[in-house]
């Protein structure tokens, strides 16, 4: 039975974090296991991503983060790093799809420590590295408004709440300064994930800008294919067509004339948020001004 090898015959499988009940039974392994590697210095584990704000396929990234009472010690780093081996080796495709980062308590709860470097594994890998991924305050509205609790307090408890002021600032501050680095760089993103990605990432990142709270890739799409010049849709339509298979996406090499298109596209939501921080502040904008487009 592919539950009891993932999660061991006495395992507690919880039917209700996802509506798929393999992958249910890797966040058991998971949970389960790091609590047993961090002991007394485990507080909490929670989804967060596009399985908290709920579009999500089986395509999806699983992101979550784990509250810890401190920083991690050296005995706990290598426990961990055990743990993430293992995990990964499962036989469920969903083992590889983990990403996620470990927020001592004090940390999660202070804005002000966001950007400080955390424990990280990455999609699609085995061991944990050090890296601000996580360490943002879209993470953490995510985590408080609408995070899925695997294990520990409620996520509310643990951050404090997010102005939208600020969210709206650090989506703004990521839309150019991302957007600067694919433009100056732009061979370092030239293969199919990346063209895709970029292009669903800032469809969200745009709405979320709009509409002052986090929400997910497919709701940016969407917003995006009704709000912007109908000339884009397709270009959209074809990154999301092309999100399976990542780790075979990322070796292969973009269409040339849809990686031009993205950084057109870059281009323009760059422009487009620099419009709303200086003409609506605070406020839902008007229809973004696409006469500039091709």
């Amino acid at each position: 039975m592919l539950a009891a090898e993932l999660a061991g015959e006495a395992a507690r499988i919880v039917d209700h974090w996802t509506e798929y009940s393999e992958l249910n039974s890797v966040l058991e392994d998971l949970v389960t296991s790091i609590e047993g590697a961090l002991g007394d210095a485990f507080v909490g584990a929670y989804l967060q991503g596009s399985f908290a704000v709920g579009d999500f396929d089986s395509h999806s990234d699983v992101d979550f983060i784990v509250a810890v009472r401190d920083e991690l010690s050296d005995d706990h780093v290598a426990a961990l790093q055990a743990v993430h081996k293992r995990v990964y080796g499962l036989r469920s495709e969903w083992a590889r799809h983990l990403e996620g980062s470990y927020f001592p308590v004090a940390t999660l709860r202070d804005c002000r420590q966001r950007g400080k470097p955390l424990w990280y594994l990455d999609h699609g890998r085995q061991s944990l590295v050090r890296s601000d991924h996580c360490n943002t305050l879209v993470v953490r509205c995510v985590v408080r408004e609408r995070g899925v609790s695997l294990a520990g307090p409620s996520p509310a408890s643990l951050v404090d709440p997010i102005p939208a002021d600020a969210l709206r600032r650090e989506i703004g501050d990521t839309i150019r300064d991302w957007g600067q680095q694919i433009l100056d760089q732009p061979e370092r993103y030239r293969n199919r994930f990346y063209q895709g990605f970029i292009v669903l990432s800032y469809c969200r990142m745009l709405h979320d800008l709009v509409d002052g709270r986090p929400g997910s890739k497919r709701a940016g799409a969407t917003w995006a294919k009704a709000t912007l010049d109908p000339a884009w849709s397709a270009l959209i339509d074809r990154a999301w067509g092309g999100r399976p298979n990542p780790a075979v996406a990322v070796r292969e090499p973009a269409d040339a004339a849809d990686f031009e298109s993205t950084l057109q596209f870059v281009r323009l939501i760059i422009r487009e948020s620099e419009r709303y921080a200086e003409q609506h502040p605070g406020d839902r904008p008007a229809r973004p001004d696409t006469s500039h487009m091709p």
